[in-house]
């Protein structure tokens, strides 16, 4: 507890800009946890969930195929729901259903990333203001008369702006690989709703034409 206290005192060295910056890398990790277990709900086990649909709709039993997709979590099983509940439409008119909820649910599949890729671009920025700042309080101490008189002063603005710059750079190098993963995560899960989406395609193609 000591010790982590003694960092806290360190950091707060950095000057006025390390609470902002403190306030971006708590965000920054929230957001992330967050998004993480957000996105791993929504990239369920769709293939053995299309598995079971196949099985009920080729038994027939509709109901039963459009109950499970309307309980199991995630996109993929929304927007399969959205297609069994139009299947008395054409191949195009099932298509374009789901595809408007695919559109729906994609905005919640990327939110809050771009609250990260905020954080990404603004931590280092307020590092070089942390930078700006403590340079301008050493060579305020320099030009003033007793300047040379208090090296501790001058070291001390310096040491404000180290900190604050290198405080900044590690919240934006933290936090810029989970956001390409989150990303490359709502990519994958929007090419399995594709995916799904075409299967389920084929599958209802297939009922109607028998």
């Amino acid at each position: 507890m000591e010790s982590v206290q003694q960092g806290f005192a360190f950091l707060l060295k950095g000057g006025p800009v390390m609470w902002p910056l403190f306030a971006c890398a708590i965000i920054s990790v929230a957001v992330m946890i967050e998004r993480y277990f957000a996105l791993r709900k929504a990239a369920a086990d769709d293939q053995a969930l299309l598995a079971l649909v196949r099985r009920h709709l080729t038994e027939g039993r509709m109901d039963e195929a459009l109950d499970l997709c309307e309980q199991a979590p995630g996109p993929i099983a929304a927007m399969m729901a959205s297609g069994i509940r139009n299947r008395h439409l054409s191949a195009d008119a099932i298509e374009r259903a789901m595809e408007e909820l695919a559109m729906q649910e994609t905005p919640a599949l990327y939110k809050r990333l771009g609250v990260l890729d905020t954080i990404i671009t603004l931590a280092p920025l307020l590092g070089l203001l942390g930078t700006i700042t403590g340079m301008i309080r050493a060579f305020h101490v320099v030009a003033s008369v007793s300047g040379l008189n208090a090296p501790t002063a001058i070291t001390g603005g310096v040491a404000e702006a180290l900190i604050a710059t290198a405080c900044g750079l590690t919240i934006a190098i933290v936090t810029l690989p989970g956001y390409n993963y989150l990303t490359e995560r709502v990519k994958e899960i929007i090419s399995q709703m594709e995916i799904a989406a075409t299967q389920l395609l084929n599958i209802l193609a297939n009922l109607q034409g028998a």
